[in-house]
């Protein structure tokens, strides 16, 4: 009986082990991001834009995800470069896309067209610049 035990804790302990091998080749397998589109957005704002402005346009660019089926992914964040040469570009926004074609999707998209007219009125400068990923 007790050989059944220590054989079956044994088991048990090889079994945690593999998983957790197993778990962690995945994790450092490398994941190909080439091919994909990156859409770049700069924003500055005007002078005297109040920071619930801001605050609103940040939350309404962070809603299109939702909206829009052809964004594969979001990220944004504001300036923190020491360099001084963001030229008083404060926000970047950064959307990939799975190809051109859903890209090309986006842009006319009716959703995106509304946060372009909201989001005109608080801008004093954009700065949009798209790529395909390569490595």
């Amino acid at each position: 009986m007790k050989r059944l035990t220590v054989g079956l804790v044994l088991v048990a302990i090889l079994l945690s082990a593999l998983t957790v091998w197993k778990s962690s080749a995945i994790s450092e397998e490398k994941y190909s991001h080439a091919g994909q589109l990156r859409h770049v957005v700069l924003f500055k704002f005007k002078e005297g834009t109040s920071k619930a402005d801001i605050e609103k346009v940040e939350k309404a660019f962070a809603t299109l995800p939702k909206k829009i089926p052809q964004i594969a992914g979001f990220e944004w964040g504001t300036d923190c470069s020491t360099e001084n040469l963001s030229q008083g570009f404060t926000h970047c926004f950064i959307l990939t896309f799975k190809s051109e074609k859903d890209r090309d999707a986006y842009l006319p998209h009716p959703e995106h067209q509304a946060f372009a007219k909201m989001v005109g009125q608080y801008l004093d400068k954009v700065l949009v610049i798209d790529y395909i990923v390569r490595e």
